[in-house]
């Protein structure tokens, strides 16, 4: 395993890249995978980092951690640059790092599923000019921010707008969802009152009129921020659990890859 850094607009990207052995020749090249942890874009969730790492990490995957920009540097849509700029130089350096350039996935919680989601419907927006080689070959949705109005949660969406009535009108994502948007896999917990079970119901609504190829999971229970679901990160949910194996199951078939 080795650990590396970068730096995507002022955001700290950390790796962790499995090792290439010559005679293993079916893991020469990887699918990755960006993690975006939430925080209500005000800070950034431990137990939405190394602990989702691992678990990818476990199916063979390149795996990345953004440490995207919170409070007062979260408006003017930077972190939604960073994001952008992130997925862009894994591209760049995909040979040297060993991974698959065109099975590139970035997975978001709550904020960072807002952000993940701003990305796959903005990447080609020309009044931020983010460009192809940002859009994210996949998504993965975790009980995500999407409406700023109605259904917001309410410091997400002040926090990212820096308080622009124009920029918040541009991400309230529900508005953004076409055809081009990436295959999505998301899901929420039924006892969310954080971020409530609508913004990601909306959004597959969204997804099903646009044609956008998605699998959704809505649990009976599961609070917000329960990340991986286990005891490791305090919030232990055997229902919920269940949305890591789905997710593998979808993500590996997406991406044609057999650990």
């Amino acid at each position: 395993m080795e650990l590396i850094s970068f730096d995507a607009q002022g955001a700290c990207v950390k790796g962790f890249l499995q090792e290439d052995y010559p005679n293993l020749k079916a893991h020469r090249t990887r699918p990755a995978i960006i993690i975006c942890p939430g925080g209500a874009y005000q800070w950034l969730s431990p137990r939405e980092q190394d602990p989702v790492a691992f678990e990818f990490l476990s199916m063979g995957y390149q795996v990345f951690i953004l440490s995207y920009d919170c409070g007062e540097k979260a408006g003017g849509y930077r972190p939604l640059r960073q994001l952008a700029k992130t997925v862009e130089q894994i591209r760049e350096k995909s040979e040297d790092w060993h991974i698959e350039r065109d099975r590139i996935a970035v997975l978001g919680f709550s904020a960072g599923g807002h952000l993940a989601a701003c990305l796959g419907a903005l990447w080609n927006d020309p009044e931020l000019g983010l460009g192809a080689s940002s859009r994210p070959d996949a998504l993965v949705l975790c009980y995500p921010v999407i409406s700023m109005y109605e259904y917001a949660n309410k410091d997400s969406s002040l926090w990212v707008s820096g308080g622009d009535e124009n920029v918040r009108r541009h991400l309230h994502l529900f508005k953004q969802i076409t055809s081009a948007f990436p295959p999505t896999f998301m899901w929420h917990g039924g006892q969310d009152e954080s971020v409530p079970v609508e913004n990601s119901l909306l959004l597959a609504v969204e997804l099903k009129r646009n044609h956008v190829p998605f699998e959704y999971h809505l649990f009976e229970t599961g609070r917000h921020g329960i990340s991986t679901c286990t005891q490791e990160v305090e919030t232990p949910e055997d229902i919920c659990r269940a949305w890591v194996g789905l997710c593998k199951k979808w993500l590996n078939h997406r991406f044609e890859y057999v650990p």
